[in-house]
């Protein structure tokens, strides 16, 4: 009976076993490569060791065909240095006859040579001579030209000599295709003729472009109808290279044009350089390298019809010019031609529309961007016009009206093509031809949205809103509208926008237009600070239109309530703004326009608490309190209105602190009425603070205990912190500021007292306000004799304690981690 072992056991018995051979097959060759070594050295003279090491075999560095052609490379570059010698320098030393007899017959046999070398299937031997054999005829032609025609124009001789060779070069390459060199020399020498033959004949800018044109359509032909690798690949380079050299020369020919008659010449050449791309992309078959010339067909059309345009009409009508050909170009995408067509002279179209766009960009940068140097120049006199106040003494553009135009056809193209476009990103995929969408109604054949990359509907026409606005931003300036006009047209644009981004249902609309609205509101707040009356009655204006527009946005439902947050905010900056602007033009003082800009808060904090627990409570108060920074701010130049200022702000934070979700501005209601009594008791000259701040800690303080001990939970900070800080912190700063010794001996013992309190009974709030007044109580009556200890030492012991500390903290890093993870451990323990 055979007992078979588990699978465990039976893979280890094999893996064993295997382990076994593998090390007897090495043995085995290695014994085998030293008997080799000895029986090769058995040959040579001398002993051979007893244990040699195996040598290694080295492989060849180079394969017998990689040698065969080099050596034929080699030699059949001697031969032609040697021809090339012969023809120099020997040639004189013959007839006439001799030296037609020697070149014909070396020339022949190096041709015909070629044909026996293949019968005999010597294909490498024979490319080396036919590449001879072509040398030659190279130097049959110099020779020619030296000997027999020496009268003959360089250049033009060189034209004919090129198109000879070319032709004999392709015939031999027809008669013989085992050889690959003949055809691609052919078709790069038949770059020559052409191009030679126009220079030669001083032909003329126009003839010379027009014969790289010429030569660059050969090219593409023999690339599109040559079977051969070799050749496809030459056709191709150099149609690539005589392509757009003759269409950057036609460029700058039609650029360089002053008159009708010179652009229409340079544009027949761009439109010839055009048919070349288009038939090039009907012709080839990958689609991108199709896209790619129809893109480049599309370029030239427009650069031709544009350079005519530009001449036949006024300078100011230049870009339009070019833009209406592009426009034009855009009818196309509604054909039946080839999607790779579509693609490329749809791109080409918006190609030409951005970069019209582009060419507004100064003058809608200065319409936006330039008020705000008059932030700098308040009230200084209205300018004469709109122009005046927003361009330069030299304009962004030559014609400011135009960049509207502009702006406005290319606003008006982007929202046609959105009628073509999903309603959703659906991004099309293409594969063997055919092409597949989710919205299939959306994208009909030969629509724009079939011709370029798809984008969602409400992006394109967001795109569309934002020209627009464009447009008509930079359109009165551009019309040299009188100052009031202006200011009043900007208006009427941010009012346009804010009820369109209320009522607009798309989301980008909505965001796009609001963007835009609070963009133009502030350049046109900005350039009304001109004028007393143009500020009060814009910033009105303002605030009037976003606050309405908070209202309508907030009545919508919540999916199409994103603009009221922003416009809220806006109302209140506006309103912020206005309050003083009014203090200013009645000729308030700084500290008074403060108190009356404290409305804007207030109004926020009243308006916040109407609403309750609506979304836009949020940002209204968060806006309020912003602005009440400000406006304290302003009174900060006189104590007394500081302090009022102070406790307004106070008596604001406690009522919002009334409320149940705003509980903790109380916090800062308390920090703003202690900080107004601490302004009061400086404006009032008050050496004592301890009289008056002592009667507001101890009731705090009883306060706090009896809050303790109904309520164990209550943090310290909030029982005991306010009454503390009340003394504390004026005291300090009164000791800071104290000569004699009394008062920092007083405090440093009540803070030392109230430190051991903290520590004793675990409180968070005692500890740390009694220990950090006690170090700087301490640091105050120490700092005169560290003055002059550190006076009395020498100037190098300072950097040396500093190096000894530094090394001392870092030896003991991981320690001091500890120790204040630790500290920080037992004060999150403290109440």
């Amino acid at each position: 009976m055979t007992n078979i072992p588990p699978p465990a056991e039976e893979l280890r018995v094999l893996d064993l076993e295997l382990r076994r051979l593998d090390a007897r097959r090495s043995q085995l060759l290695h014994r085998r490569a030293w008997l080799i070594g000895v029986l090769q050295a058995a040959t040579a003279p001398g002993p051979v060791p007893a244990s040699a090491p195996p040598r290694p075999v080295r492989a060849p560095e180079a394969t017998p065909p990689n040698v065969q052609n080099v050596l034929l490379t080699l030699g059949g570059i001697l031969l032609t240095i040697a021809a090339i010698a012969f023809t120099l320098v020997s040639w004189g030393h013959l007839g006439i006859g001799g030296r037609s007899a020697v070149l014909a017959a070396v020339t022949l046999t190096a041709l015909g040579v070629p044909a026996l070398l293949l019968r005999r299937k010597l294909r490498s031997t024979a490319e080396t001579v036919a590449a001879l054999g072509l040398a030659l005829t190279v130097l049959d032609a110099y020779a020619l030209h030296a000997v027999a025609l020496p009268q003959a124009g360089a250049l033009g001789y060189t034209a004919a000599a090129s198109a000879v060779l070319a032709a004999l070069w392709a015939a031999y390459g027809l008669a013989f295709r085992d050889l690959r060199l003949p055809l691609p020399l052919a078709v790069a020498t038949a770059q020559l003729p052409l191009f030679l033959w126009a220079r030669a004949a001083d032909a003329g800018e126009h003839a010379t472009v027009a014969a790289l044109l010429v030569t660059a359509a050969f090219d593409v032909a023999v690339a599109l109808r040559a079977g051969d690798p070799g050749v496809r690949v030459i056709a191709t380079v150099c149609a690539c290279a005589a392509g757009l050299w003759g269409a950057a020369a036609a460029g700058y020919l039609s650029w360089a044009a002053t008159d009708l008659p010179g652009a229409m010449r340079a544009g027949a050449l761009l439109l010839l350089a055009a048919a070349i791309s288009l038939v090039s992309a009907w012709l080839i078959a990958p689609p991108v390298q199709a896209t790619g010339a129809a893109f480049a067909g599309g370029l030239l059309v427009t650069a031709a019809a544009g350079g005519v345009l530009r001449e036949a009409l006024p300078e100011a009508w230049a870009v339009p010019g070019y833009l209406a050909c592009a426009v034009a170009m855009l009818a196309v995408v509604r054909t039946a031609l080839p999607r790779p067509l579509l693609h490329g002279i749809a791109g080409a179209a918006l190609l030409v529309h951005a970069l019209a766009a582009l060419w507004t960009l100064p003058a809608l940068v200065s319409a936006l961007a330039r008020p705000v140097t008059r932030a700098g120049e308040a009230w200084s006199g209205a300018p004469q016009n709109a122009a005046t106040a927003v361009f330069p003494d030299e304009l962004p553009v030559h014609h400011p009206a135009m960049a509207s135009l502009v702006l406005a056809v290319v606003a008006g193209v982007l929202f046609a093509g959105a009628r073509f476009l999903p309603p959703t990103a659906t991004a099309p995929t293409e594969r063997h031809g055919t092409q597949r969408a989710t919205h299939p109604e959306a994208t009909p054949p030969g629509s724009p949205a079939a011709a370029g990359p798809v984008v969602t509907a409400s992006v394109a026409r967001a795109g569309a809103l934002g020209l627009a606005w464009a447009a008509v931003f930079a359109l009165p300036p551009a019309l040299r509208l009188p100052y009031a006009a202006g200011i009043s047209a900007h208006i009427a644009v941010v009012a346009v926008l804010l009820a369109f981004a209320t009522r607009a249902g798309s989301g980008a609309l909505a965001l796009t237009s609001l963007a835009l609205a609070v963009a133009s509101s502030v350049s046109v707040a900005l350039l009304s600070l001109a004028t007393t009356s143009a500020t009060l009655g814009t910033l009105a204006a303002l605030t009037a239109l976003f606050l309405a527009a908070t209202v309508f946005a907030a009545r919508r439902p919540e999916t199409a309530a994103g603009p009221a947050p922003t416009a809220a905010c806006a109302a209140l900056a506006y309103a912020a703004a206005l309050a003083c602007a009014s203090g200013a033009a009645l000729d308030l003082r700084t500290e008074h326009t403060g108190l009356l800009t404290l409305v804007v808060p207030a109004l926020a904090a009243l308006a916040a608490a109407r609403l309750g627990r609506h979304r836009l409570t949020p940002p209204v108060e968060i806006t309020g309190a912003l602005a009440g920074g400000p406006a304290i701010a302003l009174t900060a130049g006189h104590a007394a209105t500081l302090a009022l200022a102070l406790s307004l702000g106070g008596v604001i934070a406690a009522g919002t602190a009334l409320r149940t979700e705003r509980r903790p501005v109380g916090y800062a209601a308390g920090a703003l009425f202690l900080l107004a009594a601490w302004v009061r008791l400086a404006a009032w000259d008050v050496s004592t603070p301890e009289a008056y701040t002592l009667p507001v800690t101890v009731p705090a303080l009883v306060i706090g205990v009896l809050r303790h001990r109904r309520v164990p939970e209550t943090s310290s900070w909030a029982a005991y912190g306010p009454g503390l800080a009340a003394t504390l912190l004026p005291s300090l700063v009164a000791a800071w500021s104290d000569a004699h010794w009394l008062r920092p001996l007083l405090l440093g013992t009540a803070a030392l007292l109230i430190t051991l309190a903290g520590a004793r009974y675990r409180l968070r709030a005692p500890l740390l306000l009694g220990g950090t007044v006690l170090a700087l109580d301490a640091l105050h009556e120490l700092a005169p004799y560290l003055v002059q200890v550190v006076d009395a030492l020498p100037r190098w012991l300072p950097p040396a304690l500093a190096g000894l500390l530094l090394l001392g903290v870092g030896a003991t890093y991981e320690q001091r981690l500890r120790d204040a993870r630790r500290v920080r451990d037992v004060l999150g323990r403290m109440h």
